[in-house]
C-alpha cells in the first residue's frame, strides 16, 4: 500500500487499507492489480481523473497533425515549370507537410512509363536537402506515385 504523500505503508488487509483511506476522506485505487500482493494507492480519484485529462489534453494541442500536399508534374514538363513545382514542394516539405507527387500517363506515354519514373527520381533528387522519399515512384493503374517526407530537424 501507498500513501497519498507516495511513501510506503506496507502490506495490509483490505479492510484496513479501506478504513484508512476513508478516514483521510480519499479514495482506495488499485494501481497494480495483477500484483501478488495487489498494490493500492491512497488517493483523490477525481482530482487525478481530472489532472490526467487536462494533460490529454494539453498533449492533443501541441499536436501538429502532417497534411498531404500534391503536386502534379508530367512527363514532359519543362525545366523551369519543374523548378517552380519544386520549389512549391520544398516550401511543403518545409511546412512540416508530407508531398505526394504524381505524373498521370495520357495515351502512348503508359508504354513509356520508365520516362516517369526518370522525372520522379530527377524531382527527389531535387527535393533531397529537405526531404526523404517515403515511397519510391510506383506506377498504379494510369499515375506514377511518390511520396516524400520532410527529414528530421537536427536539434540544437
Amino acid at each position: 500500500m501507498v500513501s497519498d504523500t507516495g511513501e510506503q505503508l506496507g502490506i495490509m488487509s483490505s479492510l484496513q487499507a479501506l478504513r484508512l483511506a476513508e478516514s483521510r476522506n480519499l479514495d482506495l485505487v488499485k494501481i497494480a492489480p495483477q500484483a501478488r500482493p495487489p498494490v493500492v494507492k491512497i488517493m483523490d480519484y477525481g482530482k487525478y481523473r481530472f489532472e490526467q485529462s487536462r494533460r490529454e489534453k494539453e498533449a492533443r494541442k501541441n499536436q501538429r497533425m502532417a497534411e498531404m500536399k500534391a503536386i502534379e508534374i508530367s512527363v514532359g514538363i519543362a525545366a523551369h515549370d519543374l523548378e517552380f513545382k519544386v520549389g512549391h514542394a520544398l516550401r511543403f516539405l518545409e511546412d512540416g507537410h508530407k508531398v505526394k507527387v504524381f505524373i498521370k500517363l495520357r495515351g502512348r506515354e503508359m508504354a513509356h512509363s520508365n520516362l516517369a519514373h526518370d522525372r520522379m527520381r530527377e524531382f527527389a533528387g531535387l527535393c533531397a536537402e529537405v526531404s526523404t522519399v517515403e515511397r519510391a515512384s510506383k506506377l498504379e493503374g494510369r499515375q506514377v506515385l511518390m511520396f516524400l517526407t520532410p527529414k528530421d530537424k537536427p536539434s540544437k
